[in-house]
């Protein structure tokens, strides 16, 4: 049995897997939380995948029999050509190995909607080549907010309308449709430097956009879990 562990800026998910095959999902608010669910929950080999660089500390807490930290030098399923790899966030190269793991030689764009947005393109080579970042829905409200006198905060809302006739609505309305916007944009894009290309959308706020987008978009819940799944199992049998 191997766990993976994805410890982002907002929450940790855990996944079980034997082989390939995601067997358990948890997701936990604090680092409280980890260390118990890890200090009885036995497993053969172990992988984290930190944001914040903690992953030493994170791995003390498990009874894994062999333990792995994601960093740049570890071994990858795809080869890392990005200009600075030792400055590359683990979580974006964790997506990048999961669109290959769904889609192996073929192009594919993962947008990753979490704190920030991610945007992480592989080629049908296998070369992860870089991407983009943008604010997080939740960040470009909390911006609006902290950078004026007066605007409130407000949270993420799906669906909103166009002309908004509240300042939450409008904040709401330029928030949400603004983001959704940048992705279709940025999508479009993309498939006209390379018509033959996956769409893949995850991360935590990705319910809000995925019913307005083309049905061609493959929604992945759980693709940095597999990802980091498919390095672990890369590393192991090697």
């Amino acid at each position: 049995m191997n766990i993976v562990i994805d410890v982002g800026n907002t929450f940790s998910k855990v996944g079980i897997f034997e082989n390939d095959s995601l067997r358990k999902k948890e997701v936990f608010g604090d680092a409280d939380a980890v260390r118990h669910y890890l200090e009885r929950t036995p497993a053969d080999n172990l992988l984290i995948s930190s944001v914040a660089g903690d992953g030493e500390k994170i791995s003390a807490w498990s009874i894994a029999t062999r333990k792995l930290i994601l960093h740049h030098a570890l071994r990858f399923p795809i080869q890392n050509k990005y200009g600075t790899p030792a400055t590359l966030g683990v979580d974006r190269l964790a997506a990048a190995c999961g669109a290959w793991l769904l889609f192996k030689k073929e192009n594919s764009l993962v947008i990753d909607v979490g704190t920030c947005i991610n945007y992480e393109f592989i080629n049908r080579e296998g070369h992860y080549l870089g991407g983009a970042i943008s604010p997080g829905v939740k960040m470009r409200f909390e911006a609006m907010h902290h950078f004026t006198a007066k605007l409130p905060l407000v949270t993420p809302k799906d669906g909103v309308p166009l002309i908004g006739n509240s300042t939450t609505d409008c904040l709401q309305s330029g928030v949400m449709n603004g983001t959704l916007e940048e992705i279709k944009g940025t999508i479009d894009r993309y498939q006209i430097e390379h018509p033959r290309i996956n769409v893949i959308l995850c991360g935590g706020d990705a319910h809000f956009f995925e019913n307005h987008l083309k049905p061609s978009i493959f929604v992945a819940p759980d693709l940095v879990l597999m990802g980091l799944n498919s390095i672990l199992l890369h590393n192991v049998n090697s």
